[in-house]
């Protein structure tokens, strides 16, 4: 079976979250159960630096011009991985998605769209000779066109897996945009790509391919509800034979404490002596106090709504009063991002503040840290949170989405049943936050059972083994089964979207903000963002 993954990013390439470690971990454990993987992503700058062997095997002339194929492997693991090369689009300094100032690329639409054009052509075999793909798999909005392309093209076409990292992230842009990114205009119909007036590439890659996977079983059944469907609860629901969740792994092979490269010493769980020297470095290193019996809170996320920063700026006091060092490392709301970094001033010694994110620092704080907060609003996934359980770093969390799949409470009842790996809480507020707080610090207080429930924490394994073989099941089932054309689906998908089924409408919160083409549930009744913007920092994984 040959695979094509189709990803807008891929560590070590590029990365600014979680779909960056998918994407560079998955076809790997796929590669590994011998499934012919190749991956795919647009030749960005940093990516082309970073590609090893590299070779020009093809052109593709496209209405963008003529649009170079290099051919190369992934530096690490040697996955084979070709960048769609058009400098024009993707040669530029800054974020796959952004440029240096924090402003998304006015011409986004544009520049994922011909990505897909170019992978849906190396898929049915007409770029590279003797190559043809027998499932492609499709990663969130930027690859939301490719399942499009592939059921409209008349003849045999390979089987489409569409992969939703973050639901709310949904690729929006105005109906202009159509003849840029070559989709006809009759496609622009609610049964088609159309979403409250703007062209949704989300919602054409859940639209049209065979199967759709989320990030976590929790999370699947979530994005069915009005709460969690950010206006796509009804079509999903419609689909939901279709739809799976699927549990994102862990890359063992970079996050483990026992030979990272970017710490300055190595532990397991049979040995922890050397987290303790990695606290105090970390520590030296952010210009906190250098005091390893306090305890020390790590805060590695996005500074948005999804990942409650408001709450987190608005109990900063409450929480430093509490005698704790606090360190951040993330980016995004650039109000509160000032704020934060002008409350450094006055914490001075007890809360460091780094805004943006550097992968060695990441690993260094999860290695020095006692707790991590991480609460959320939603969660997809939530990757740090294991990762932090790895390093003997125990996650405060809100068990929403992937986090109650893979978070247990530390209750007196799962700690004596020795299941026990974090601290959670039910409510999105302050209050509720600051009560978990307290038991985790107080639980910090009681060394030897401390110990024991780190012990257990870096004890669970979430590697790709399992997921990988989830996702093999997925391809086969569906390879054999690739339609000639598109029409399996289309009377009932006519029903629903002219009002024989109708998509739930009562939207309270989404808990993100109206940026990033991200659609607050609080605007999805009436006028979604047509900003044209469509970042995908991270993509809810981290």
């Amino acid at each position: 079976m040959r695979v094509l993954f189709a990803s807008a990013e891929a560590y070590p390439l590029v990365k600014t979250g979680g779909l960056g470690d998918v994407s560079g971990a998955l076809p790997r454990a796929l590669l590994e159960l011998g499934i012919d993987t190749t991956l795919i992503l647009p030749a960005y700058r940093q990516a082309l630096a970073a590609t090893a062997e590299k070779s020009v095997v093809a052109q593709v002339r496209t209405r963008d011009g003529v649009i170079g194929l290099i051919q190369g492997r992934m530096p690490d693991s040697g996955v084979p991985v070709w960048l769609v090369d058009a400098p024009a689009l993707y040669d530029r300094a800054g974020s796959p998605y952004r440029d240096k100032a924090g402003h998304d690329w006015t011409d986004n639409a544009q520049r994922f769209g011909t990505f897909c054009h170019v992978a849906a052509a190396l898929a049915r075999g007409e770029v590279v000779s003797g190559w043809q793909a027998d499932v492609v798999h499709a990663n969130d909005w930027h690859t939301g066109l490719l399942p499009l392309l592939l059921a409209k093209q008349p003849g045999h076409r390979p089987a489409t897996v569409f992969t939703i990292h973050n639901l709310a992230y949904q690729g929006l842009f105005p109906p202009s945009v159509l003849p840029l990114i070559d989709i006809s205009d009759d496609l622009f119909v609610p049964e088609g790509v159309e979403f409250y007036g703007n062209v949704s590439f989300l919602k054409a890659g859940i639209r049209f391919s065979d199967r759709v996977t989320t990030v976590s079983p929790s999370y699947a059944r979530e994005i069915m509800t009005p709460e969690f469907g950010c206006g796509l609860d009804g079509f999903l629901r419609h689909r939901s034979n279709d739809v799976s969740g699927i549990l994102n792994g862990v890359d063992y092979d970079v996050w483990n404490p026992s030979h990272d490269k970017h710490l300055a010493a190595h532990f397991n769980a049979d040995d922890l002596s050397g987290k303790r020297t990695c606290k105090l470095e970390l520590q030296r290193e952010l210009g906190l106090m250098v005091d390893s019996e306090r305890p020390l809170i790590a805060w590695l996320s996005r500074i948005t709504d999804q990942k409650m920063a408001d709450v987190v700026y608005h109990a900063l006091h409450m929480v430093l009063e509490r005698d704790v060092q606090l360190a951040l490392l993330g980016e995004g709301d650039p109000v509160l991002e000032a704020k934060l970094l002008d409350a450094v001033q006055h914490y001075k010694g007890r809360l460091a503040v780094r805004i943006g994110y550097e992968e060695p620092l990441a690993h260094r704080l999860l290695a020095g840290a006692d707790l991590l907060l991480h609460p959320s609003r939603f969660e997809p996934c939530g990757l740090t949170p294991l990762y932090a359980m790895r390093y003997g770093t125990l996650p405060i969390v809100r068990p929403v989405g992937g986090l109650s799949d893979t978070i247990v409470d530390a209750t007196e009842w799962t700690i004596r049943g020795g299941s026990a790996t974090g601290f959670a809480f039910r409510e999105a507020t302050t209050s509720a936050m600051l009560g978990c707080l307290d038991r985790a610090i107080a639980f910090y207080a009681r060394p030897t059972r401390w110990r024991k429930l780190q012990q257990r924490a870096i004890s669970r394994e979430f590697g790709w083994g399992d997921s990988a073989r989830r996702y093999f099941a997925i391809y086969r089932s569906i390879a054999s089964k690739a339609a000639v054309t598109d029409c399996g689906r289309e009377a009932v998908i006519s029903a629903f979207c002219h009002g024989v089924l109708q998509p739930q409408r009562q939207h309270e919160q989404c808990g993100m903000a109206p940026a990033d083409n991200i659609i607050p549930m609080s605007r999805q009744v009436k006028e979604p963002s047509v900003s044209g913007r469509a970042s995908g920092v991270d993509q809810g994984a981290r």
